[in-house]
């Protein structure tokens, strides 16, 4: 990062500013659209921005509930994280990274479970995302791209079945190359 970057917890006031990053970064609208619906719908469970200098508002991440059903109704609880969002002209700068392992923390924080993303496994390896972690959960997102982070050591070795917010059918979903 050439200049520093302060990440912070999402105010009010930021919303239209996510909107307006989450929708440049994807060269859509969808993803800004499911970042309003899962808080709308009370879904959000941590929500990140990285601010520049002069308070200008360059990333965005989310993190939601992400239930894993297990066997006879254990439940673990998880964090979807998705998406995470760059301004391009900010992207390659190490803003995802900081907003990932921040993101990352705060998660340990709330003491969850585990973090489940689908995403570009170059980019999420680096900090601890696995598909091998994921292997034993059953998701409408198979493939390399859907990976896990154990927060708890052994927190996903039982199978079971990720359990994402209403607002993810919303999105289309993407085939694995």
């Amino acid at each position: 990062m050439s200049a520093p970057i302060v990440i912070r917890v999402e105010q009010p006031g930021d919303i239209p500013h996510i909107r307006d990053i989450v929708a440049h970064a994807f060269g859509q609208r969808a993803e800004a659209d499911l970042v309003d619906r899962l808080r709308a719908d009370g879904d959000a469970l941590i929500s990140l921005v990285a601010v520049a200098e002069r308070g200008e508002l360059v990333g965005h991440i989310l993190f939601s509930r992400l239930p894993i059903k297990g066997a006879k109704g254990r439940v673990t609880e998880a964090a979807a994280l998705a998406p995470l969002a760059v301004r391009p002209e900010h992207q390659g700068k190490g803003v995802g990274s900081a907003l990932t392992k921040a993101g990352i923390r705060a998660c340990t924080a709330l003491d969850l479970a585990a973090i489940i993303v689908v995403g570009d496994p170059r980019f999420y390896q680096r900090f601890g995302f696995s598909a091998a972690a994921a292997r034993s959960l059953q998701s409408p997102y198979p493939g390399d791209a859907f990976m896990a982070l154990e927060l708890k050591p052994g927190a996903l070795r039982a199978k079971g079945t990720v359990r994402y917010a209403e607002a993810f059918g919303a999105l289309p979903v993407e085939e694995d190359p």
